[in-house]
């Protein structure tokens, strides 16, 4: 039995500042971008991979108590987006650091055999990259 990766989920206060994340700073391509309700879904993927990463508002489809204990802790940046992976690390973060993405760490060698960067999303959310 094989089980591949689908799609994750990610919390974001606002889907139009997480586009400027994930679709102008990483490079992903957006791939759906669902209204319901008042609320978005927004689906972004990379190019070549069939993994979507779904941008999420916290209130949609959930209580207005869980909307606003989900929203709470993406906002104090308490939770970690996702892993990414990348040929050219230090070009990657150049790139992320020049459009004015928080940065949480540099490029380094951590102990557990990557070397990595950290960043932060427009809502808060940890999002880090290691270099394949």
């Amino acid at each position: 039995m094989t089980v591949t990766v689908s799609a994750m989920f990610v919390p974001v206060h606002d889907p139009d500042a997480a586009l400027g994340f994930y679709r102008d700073a990483l490079g992903l391509e957006v791939r759906g971008d669902v209204e319901a309700g008042g609320h978005r879904w927004v689906t972004v993927g990379a190019p070549g991979q069939d993994v979507d990463v779904v941008l999420f508002e916290p209130h949609g489809g959930r209580s207005e108590a869980d909307g606003d204990a989900l929203l709470a802790l993406v906002t104090k940046g308490s939770l970690q987006a996702a892993i990414f992976r990348c040929a050219d690390l230090d070009a990657t973060f150049a790139a992320l650091r020049d459009a004015g993405v928080e940065v949480v760490q540099e490029p380094a060698s951590q102990p557990w055999g990557v070397r990595d960067c950290a960043v932060r999303d427009p809502s808060g959310n940890l999002v880090r990259i290691a270099q394949t």
